[in-house]
């Protein structure tokens, strides 16, 4: 069988191979944190630069647009010039783009080094997911696999506490300070530990760059219509509506390029491999909540609640505890368990989390949200490493770079498809619920006009003000519930999508025992 032909010349276990592995994987720790960790001191940076409402976004949008085109070309990269080539540029670039961050003095100086620092950095999370199927036998996987699933699932759920910390104890600077000296010692390690393969200098001829330009017009208008279409009024916005232009038109090209080129930069026939697509969407699915719901709680929390970064941060945190205190576990269980039950059982548990923060009030605090953020925390993790190994455990050495490009892209894109549902199904419900609410609240009901005389009653120390004090306190009352029951429309959308991915486990076919794929034992 072709599976057993690796096998005779399979990797090995050395504590070498898994200290270098370790160096990678802190350095794709810092570019996924990256992404969300000036989520919560975006106020603190758009004051240090003097920016705008509508440039601040673009400190995160930048970074994200930027990855986002990298992560799938990062697999004919690092063939064409080496994982180790491609690990040291992609270190290195993004720990002096960080630098730069630190010290830009405009917003416009920001957003493109932010860019920069996606674009270099973006590089580093398909290289190590792709190293650790090829360098590591197959049955240490259920060592290996834990640890890249708690990077990428930790990573964005802490980026708010980490940056809240830093930008409270010292100041927004240190959000990107951070990086430099941790970013010099992994670049300094990858140049003189990785060893893993030898670059093929014949892809330099074959490079389509008319594919890449394609590439980059329809993944980065895609992450720009996304983002900012929720608040633009989609396609009634002229930019949204040229961008959404160049991105038919780019993700035409790409296509018709990437299926009919010899050597594309993104080879697709991966999506071929039954697992490997099942395991793309199970991880697009993933991204949504993964990234969903990393937003919704800063954002309830912030609105409904008036917590500062810290105060947010220390309550997300939680997600994060319970992740690193389930991944060893999440390891053992994938040596005993069906790959397909196990995923099954972490949807199912993240589908009871948003259920659990369905039935949310205005009044939830700290020890409200305590249960759906240590279920969400569990249960994600547990997700993590099946869908890892299903997608990518059973394919050969040969395709796994570029398979790991895609699997990452759709864990992005899902977050990125996830957000710009959340963000217009918050707008379009919070809404409609406040013109219900609205209709209850008039001067025919009894309770609304009691209510009013009683606000009106207390703010009688503002004389003539206090009835228009008092009915604009209502109608900040009506908007907040009207908000929150918006809140809970999303979570319980989110536990109809994960109740759904529970019943889709069947679809997928159970993949061979260890050893069975690329790279054999």
């Amino acid at each position: 069988m072709s599976a057993i032909a690796p096998a005779a010349a399979g990797p090995t276990f050395t504590k070498r191979r898994l200290f270098t592995f370790i160096c990678m994987v802190f350095g794709m720790f810092m570019a996924i944190l990256d992404i969300q960790i000036v989520s919560a001191s975006l106020a603190e940076i758009q004051a240090g630069l003097g920016a705008a409402n509508d440039e601040i976004s673009w400190v995160q949008t930048s970074y994200l647009i930027a990855e986002v085109i990298m992560i799938p070309l990062s697999g004919y990269l690092s063939r064409m010039i080496s994982t180790r080539w491609m690990f040291v540029i992609a270190a290195g670039g993004f720990t002096a783009a960080s630098l730069m961050c630190a010290f830009s003095s405009t917003i416009n100086e920001m957003i493109v080094w932010r860019a920069v620092q996606g674009f270099i950095g973006g590089g580093m999370i398909p290289t190590v997911f792709a190293s650790a199927y090829t360098i590591f036998p197959r049955d240490k996987m259920s060592m290996v696999a834990p640890i890249i699933g708690l990077v990428a699932t930790l990573a964005p759920t802490i980026g708010p506490t980490a940056g809240g910390y830093l930008t409270e104890l010292f100041s927004w600077h240190w959000l990107f300070l951070v990086n430099v000296l941790p970013g010099i010692f992994v670049t300094v390690a990858a140049y003189v530990l990785i060893d893993f393969d030898e670059p093929q200098p014949e892809l330099f001829k074959t490079f389509d760059w008319w594919g890449l330009l394609a590439m980059a017009a329809f993944l980065g208008s895609l992450e720009y219509v996304l983002e900012e279409g929720p608040s633009k009024d989609w396609l009634d916005d002229r930019r949204i509506a040229a961008f959404t232009a160049v991105m038919t038109i780019g993700g035409i090209v790409f296509f018709v390029r990437a299926l009919t080129r010899k050597n594309p930069i993104v080879d697709l026939r991966a999506f071929g491999n039954r697992n490997f697509a099942f395991g793309s969407a199970f991880s697009f699915c993933l991204g949504i909540g993964l990234y969903g719901l990393t937003y919704l709680y800063p954002v309830y929390l912030a609105r409904i609640r008036g917590f500062s970064a810290l105060q947010i941060g220390e309550t997300m945190f939680v997600s994060g505890v319970a992740m690193l205190f389930m991944a060893p576990f999440a390891g053992r269980l994938s040596r005993v368990l069906d790959p397909r039950v196990m995923m099954g059982a972490g949807f199912l548990g993240i589908a009871v989390s948003t259920w659990l923060s369905s039935s949310m009030t205005a009044d939830w605090d700290f020890w409200e949200l305590f249960w759906p953020q240590v279920f969400r925390g569990v249960f994600m993790m547990m997700c993590m490493v099946p869908i890892n190994n299903i997608a990518l455990g059973t394919l050969p050495p040969a395709e796994m770079k570029n398979a790991s490009g895609l699997f990452n892209l759709t864990r992005n894109l899902g977050g990125a498809v996830g957000l710009a549902l959340i963000n217009q199904i918050m707008t379009s419900r919070g809404d409609l619920h406040y013109d219900r609410l609205r209709e209850a609240v008039n001067i025919t009901s009894a309770t609304a006009v009691s209510t009013l005389d009683g606000m009106t009653h207390a703010l009688s120390g503002l004389g003539s003000s206090a009835r228009l004090a008092a009915i604009s306190r209502l109608t900040g009352m009506t908007q907040q519930q009207a908000t929150v029951m918006a809140f809970d429309d999303i979570f319980l959308l989110l536990t109809l999508l994960f109740l759904g991915l529970v019943l889709a486990q069947p679809l997928v076919k159970r993949p061979a025992a260890q050893g069975g794929g690329g790279g054999g034992h």
